[in-house]
């Protein structure tokens, strides 16, 4: 049995992606608040997501090749104190577009910080670890979910929505905190040179494994951001149950990332064709039981558990295949799961809208990880072959 303990680093690196999941996600419960304090729509508010989002995929990986090259505890402190004054920003913002603004500063830091931490992650436990590391990281994302957004609601609601993004901002400054005492430089390797770490990007494996990060990944938030209206008008919940159901389906999300990263250390290339067929296979039992409160509410559980287990095995892949760049490659993954995450929430939209309606949502999202899942037994098997010709 493996005795092997989870150092207090990776620790203080779930902490700083809890705060920055918070970040991200509250948005989503203190909308109407902030319509309506700056005289907008909620559509208009609901841009701020999309800008923080495109922050992600765009501006994380251009961040990363710069920062790379640096010792990484000052990169990931100094990530967080553009976090910090992100959310401070957010917080005192007097207007719309200022308010934009700090979204976008404040999205930067993501893509970078779960990228390059996830490597520091695994660079500080030995190898029979790393899945275990990366998904101790990504903890702090799901729990952010479970628990950072609720209180970040709650304290919108007694107080303002300023006073959330503080609340934010203070999470920020514990982290710092730890970071800067807790996370020794030397204990990090350094990184490559520019074109070193962009040559990594030439390696198709990498290429395939990004690939699968897209297709499989798209059909988590097909369903996912969606569960409301599923539940509400079809499965018959009141909206009230909602903050329960999520608290539910979260525990999945925390059970799932733990069991992802056990099983990617005990063997990936199975740990990745059994996970993305569990989301496929839980997408369907959600679809089945979509008339019952009870079952509805199991097979949304078992649905949290399933996707979020592939996503140690997706980062862990193509971390593999990052050769001299394994930040980047990391950041890019970051970005890869939010370009699914936009596509997902595009076709969840387009079938709810249209004459099929929300009962076919679960349905629908399975189409897209069908396709992941052909990419990762194509992987697979090209990594077997190899193993074959170049034998240890």
């Amino acid at each position: 049995m493996n005795k092997e303990k989870m150092p207090i680093q990776v620790w203080i690196l779930t902490l700083s992606a809890f705060a920055i999941g918070t970040a991200e996600f509250v948005i989503a419960g203190i909308l109407p608040q902030v319509a309506q304090s700056l005289s907008i729509t909620e559509g208009q508010a609901g841009y701020l997501i999309s800008a923080y989002a495109l922050a992600i995929v765009f501006g994380g990986p251009l961040l990363t090749i710069y920062l790379a090259q640096f010792k990484k505890r000052t990169v990931l402190a100094s990530l967080m104190v553009l976090f910090i004054i992100g959310n401070i920003l957010s917080a005192l913002s007097p207007n719309y577009p200022i308010l934009m603004i700090s979204r976008v500063v404040t999205g930067l830091v993501q893509g970078p910080f779960y990228g390059i931490g996830a490597v520091v992650a695994t660079n500080l436990v030995s190898k029979k670890m790393a899945g275990r590391a990366v998904g101790q990281m990504f903890a702090g994302l799901t729990l952010a979910n479970v628990l950072g957004i609720p209180i970040g609601t709650w304290i919108g609601i007694q107080y303002d929505w300023h006073t959330t993004f503080l609340a934010v901002a203070a999470l920020g400054v514990i982290s710092l905190f730890f970071i800067f005492f807790a996370i020794q430089s030397r204990e990090i390797s350094e990184s490559k040179n520019v074109k070193e770490q962009l040559a990594a990007f030439k390696n198709p494996m990498l290429l395939i494994s990004l690939a699968i990060t897209i297709f499989t990944w798209s059909g988590f938030m097909t369903l996912y951001g969606y569960i409301a209206p599923i539940a509400i008008h079809i499965t018959g919940f009141s909206e009230s149950s909602m903050t329960w159901i999520f608290v539910i389906i979260g525990i999945g999300l925390i059970a799932g990332n733990s069991l992802g990263g056990q099983s990617s250390d005990k063997n990936l290339q199975k740990a990745s064709i059994f996970w993305a067929t569990a989301m496929i296979m839980s997408l369907i039992l959600v679809g089945w039981t979509i008339e019952s409160k009870t079952l509805f509410l199991i097979s949304a559980f078992l649905f949290g558990i399933a996707s979020f287990a592939n996503v140690p095995t997706m980062q862990l892949r193509v971390m593999n295949y990052g050769g001299k760049a394994q930040e980047l490659a990391a950041t890019v993954n970051i970005s890869a799961f939010n370009l699914a995450n936009a596509f997902g929430g595009f076709l969840g939209g387009v079938i709810l809208d249209s004459k099929m309606g929300g009962a076919m949502i679960p349905y629908a999202a399975i189409i897209v990880p069908l396709i992941g899942l052909l990419f990762i037994t194509k992987m697979n098997k090209k990594e077997n072959k190899q193993s074959v010709l170049v034998p240890s």
